[in-house]
């Protein structure tokens, strides 16, 4: 039996990186985000075999980490452009209390 390769499993779009293109190359948040929300549907479904399961799991985890690095990038820049136009520093989001 031939061992199970994620690049081949159905689970990938082909326009879609497979890990192994994913050492050298990031997708943009949009993709990746949109890749993430695609493959967390189809694990919800809970039809594909356990080998395509874990590939899946293994790219939304790699997807979830590249989303992470991208916001964390972005709320750094604002941080810096805030600073240089002297506006106040960038404070914690503190969500209403429900009402109840």
């Amino acid at each position: 039996m031939a061992a199970f390769d994620p690049a081949e499993a159905h689970v990938y779009r082909s326009d879609m990186p497979t890990p192994k293109a994913t050492k050298q190359e990031t997708p943009d948040f949009e993709t990746a985000l949109r890749d993430l929300e695609e493959l967390v549907e189809r694990l919800e479904h809970g039809d594909l075999p356990l080998e395509e399961s874990l590939a899946a799991f293994e790219r939304g985890v790699m997807l979830t980490r590249a989303c992470q690095s991208a916001l964390k990038e972005a709320e750094q820049k604002v941080e810096i452009l805030l600073k240089k136009a002297g506006e106040p520093e960038v404070e914690d989001f503190m969500p209403d209390e429900p009402n109840g």
